[in-house]
């Protein structure tokens, strides 16, 4: 029997598992807010991670909040002070002890304005104040920037500052305004007026520093967010530090982590401008070029292909051709006189071959009638005075008659 009971016995770890799986199951317990008195608290320099005790009459519970969430406080709380722990509860097996892993850690007082946060954040989020379809675009280039902030707040001067480095040639209008205090919401809704009624600005900045939730509780107002929604121009908002959220923070067209952060978000970079004009007009001289040099290559083959049929091209063509018809017509006329010459100078010596002076010069003589002239051929008509020519003279002679015959 003491075998068996043995048989059955639980390891530490087992028992510690089976715990933790009770306490897990246990929705409660993963989603729980607890209230009590800070002891032995102590942050670890090299993780960030933040160990305490919550005290409760005679209770107590080890809680720890990991650096991650430990960056999101504007300060660790102390021992002694009362706080609410939000958080899970589970066991850590090596020391088989159950602990509260919080998340969240809120000074007790303050309780109740969360609540009035939760709830008008439920509220204006059902009326459709926080839709993405309502959010303007802050223009790229702000010409005239007015900020609704105290005009004595570092923020105001940190946002000047950003200003003035990134992009000088935006003017501020400050529309000054209490931004802390039960004064604070209604001069923060007149601030917002004043700019709404001017036509030249572009975009509204709402700014101020961090501080606690009663701090930055003007920034929580109902009329405060209504009057952010009725803006004609685009509102970013710039409240707190980057754990900090505000009702204006969903209302505004854009939310910043910080004053600084907005004044960046707001405008461009004067030095990133110049150096990508810089760049562009780098890229553009480049592009220029490079289209002067296609344009120009393409002028030179449309001038080869144009010089092929250009009528310049064609009219020293017919001018060459015409020099050689000329050159071709004037032999062809050269070698028709040489012809008609030598037709002439044949039939010029024929000629002068069967003229009387040639046949003269051969020994024959000519004989005519002194009287008449006429050309004597035959014996039977020669009679009375002729005159015989011979080639170098003539003389008269007188015919008997009766010789003739």
């Amino acid at each position: 029997m003491l075998l068996d009971q043995f048989d059955q016995a639980l390891s530490i770890e087992a028992v510690s598992t089976r715990i933790q799986r009770l306490i897990k199951s246990d929705q409660r317990l993963q989603d729980i807010w607890v209230q009590g008195e800070v002891s032995n608290a102590k942050q670890y320099g090299a993780s960030g991670h933040f160990y305490f005790t919550l005290k409760g009459g005679k209770a107590t519970l080890d809680c720890v909040m990991w650096k991650t969430n430990t960056v999101r406080l504007q300060s660790l709380p102390r021992d002694g002070d009362a706080v609410l722990a939000h958080g899970n509860i589970d066991v850590y097996p090596d020391r088989g002890k159950y602990q509260l892993y919080a998340d969240r850690l809120r000074p007790v007082g303050v309780g109740d304005l969360y609540a009035q946060f939760e709830r008008l954040k439920a509220q204006l989020e059902a009326e459709g104040l926080f839709d993405p379809e309502r959010k303007r675009p802050l223009p790229a280039f702000p010409r005239v920037i007015g900020i609704v902030t105290s005009p004595s707040a570092a923020a105001f001067q940190d946002v000047r500052n950003v200003l003035a480095r990134r992009f000088p040639l935006a003017q501020v209008i400050l529309s000054p305004t209490a931004v802390q205090g039960n004064d604070a919401p209604p001069q923060i809704i007149r601030a917002l007026a004043r700019l709404n009624a001017r036509p030249e600005v572009d975009v509204i900045l709402v700014c101020r520093g961090g501080g606690s939730i009663e701090d930055l509780w003007a920034f929580n107002d109902e009329g405060v967010a209504r009057a952010i929604a009725t803006m004609r121009v685009p509102v970013i908002s710039g409240v707190g530090h980057e754990t900090d959220f505000t009702i204006a923070d969903f209302v505004a067209d854009l939310r910043a982590p910080t004053p600084s952060a907005a004044a960046e978000l707001l405008t461009p970079d004067m030095a990133e401008l110049r150096g990508g004009v810089e760049w562009l007009g780098d890229r553009l001289e480049e592009s220029f070029a490079e289209r002067v040099y296609d344009l120009r290559t393409q002028v030179q083959m449309s001038d080869r292909r144009l010089l092929g049929v250009a009528p310049s091209g064609q009219v020293r063509i017919y001018r060459q051709r015409l020099d050689d018809w000329e050159q071709r017509a004037a032999r062809v006329q050269a070698g028709r006189l040489r012809l008609l010459r030598e037709r002439i100078e044949a039939r010029t010596a024929a000629l002068t071959a069967a003229s009387p002076a040639a046949i003269l010069a051969r020994g024959y003589a000519l004989v005519t009638d002194t009287a008449t002239g006429r050309r004597l051929t035959s014996v039977a008509k020669t009679a009375g005075q002729v005159t015989i020519q011979f080639q170098d003279g003539h003389v008269l002679a007188t015919v008997d008659k009766d010789q003739n015959s």
